[in-house]
């Protein structure tokens, strides 16, 4: 249930790709596919971990795995937007800014 709870928070802080697929109800099922992979990601780096430091304490062993994890998912998922970045230019509006920059040439 953690992986569930994980997946659904980065998909919180990228609100349109949230809305978007809440809208479609592709929410649920994308929760479900992400969380299996992030699972499987996680138990894989526990054995690569596990094996690269047999000495290593084990709940030190799955905290590291699970940042590597969820790292791995953050890198796949598009970024979050930021608060203070401005929105990007729909694309009538930047044919009109280059249209207006190269007429006065």
């Amino acid at each position: 249930m953690m992986y569930k709870t994980i997946v659904l928070e980065l998909l919180t802080e990228r609100k349109e790709l949230h809305e978007q697929l809440r809208l479609t109800r592709q929410l649920p099922a994308t929760l479900e596919t992400y969380s299996q992979q992030l699972k499987a990601s996680h138990l894989s780096w526990m054995e690569t971990l596990s094996a690269a430091n047999p000495s290593s304490d084990p709940i030190q062993i799955q905290s590291e795995a699970m940042e590597l994890a969820v790292k791995e998912l953050e890198d796949h998922l598009p970024p979050a937007s930021q608060p203070d970045e401005p929105e990007p230019l729909s694309l009538d509006a930047a044919i009109a800014f280059i249209a207006d920059h190269t007429s006065k040439k």
